[in-house]
């Protein structure tokens, strides 16, 4: 009888914990899911010139690095109202999302149009976003452009 208890017990337990498992990984990729609409909503913020949308999702300590700057938030949303850099377009080619807890990391494989000191200038952008969960939402902490020499697929989600 005591065995029989036993074998019950351990496929109960087994069943709890492939069921955690399970609904882990659904809450990972619907996390994933709103990341990815995130980010995409993001760039038409920015092209659009939508401070007051990116200056709720920006966190108030997040940085961003450009090709030749670092910015905190409010230099960030400066250089948007201000017009100095003007994010025409982001083609976004690849996109993966890593989740770990209340952090994720979002790198997209991008070809960026935009002006640039009165210059209108075509790139090629591997970007990397940091966010953290905070309460029901997500908040950009970090933004970071890494112009590539060459456009090539970088298999993201390998």
């Amino acid at each position: 009888m005591k065995k029989i208890l036993y074998i019950a017990m351990a496929t109960l337990l087994l069943g709890i914990s492939a069921n955690i498992h399970a609904q882990q990984a659904t809450r990972n990729e619907e996390a994933k899911q709103e990341l990815i609409a995130l980010s995409k909503t993001k760039w038409q913020w920015m092209a659009d010139f939508n401070t007051e949308a990116l200056s709720n999702l920006f966190h108030d300590k997040a940085v961003f690095v450009h090709m030749g700057a670092t910015f905190t938030k409010e230099q960030e949303l400066n250089v948007i109202r201000k017009k100095e850099i003007i994010y025409k377009h982001a083609d976004i080619k690849e996109t993966s999302v890593q989740v770990n807890g209340q952090t994720a990391v979002l790198l997209n494989r991008i070809r960026m149009e935009s002006i640039v000191g009165g210059n209108e200038v075509v790139n090629p952008f591997v970007v990397a976003e940091v966010y953290v969960k905070e309460g029901n939402g997500w908040k950009l902490m970090a933004m970071t452009f890494t112009r590539q020499a060459h456009e090539y697929e970088l298999n993201l989600n390998n």
